[in-house]
């Protein structure tokens, strides 16, 4: 729900930012979970280990540039997600040098860490996939023709019943592992260059 609760908040503050006061207007702007739950998607949590949040709603009319202004606030979620994974990794790389006790708070905060980067670049990687209703399509799909990109973006239905396919036979576990670990790789490396000039 952190994780979750962080993405929607960024579309919502990226459309702000741009003119578009409508996650504003209905609460969003907030990093409250309970603005962002929905309960179907709180239930899968519960019962699947998968889930979402509500959407933020996004009135592109609002936009100067509808299609670029859309590609960035819908990349602002995934962002926010490579954001906290990197953050937990600064805590957990010095926590792995220097902590040599057997304190079970210390235990469940450093797995409550790992988690966290586990679930955040899940969230990164699966949201940016260039697939109708996902966040990828949004971003990708800015470099389309015009006519193409809302035809494209027209087709949630089609890309939803993809994506429930997908996640029945595991093929998503297929595509997302070797993209989470490369990733994983390159923020722990950045994170191990930063404490090395430190």
């Amino acid at each position: 729900m952190l994780a979750l609760t962080v993405h929607e908040f960024s579309h919502g503050f990226a459309a702000f930012l741009l003119g578009d006061n409508h996650a504003r207007d209905h609460g969003r702007l907030s990093l409250n979970p309970i603005r962002h739950i929905d309960p179907i998607g709180f239930l899968f949590i519960l019962t699947m280990g998968f889930g979402w949040a509500k959407p933020v709603m996004i009135d592109t009319y609002r936009f100067k540039d509808p299609k670029n202004d859309m590609a960035i606030t819908a990349f602002a979620g995934p962002l926010s997600n490579l954001v906290l994974a990197f953050a937990c990794l600064m805590i957990i790389v010095p926590m792995e040098r220097l902590y040599t006790g057997s304190s079970q708070t210390v235990i469940y905060f450093y797995s409550f860490l790992q988690i966290m980067v586990t679930i955040n670049l899940i969230l990164a990687v699966f949201n940016m996939l260039p697939l109708p209703p996902l966040d990828g399509s949004k971003v990708f799909g800015v470099a389309l023709p015009r006519d193409l990109y809302f035809r494209m973006m027209s087709a949630d239905r089609i890309g939803f019943v993809i994506l429930i396919v997908l996640l029945w036979t595991g093929q998503f576990g297929r595509i997302l592992s070797p993209i989470m670990g490369g990733l994983r790789g390159a923020l722990l490396f950045v994170v191990q260059g930063i404490y090395f000039f430190l």
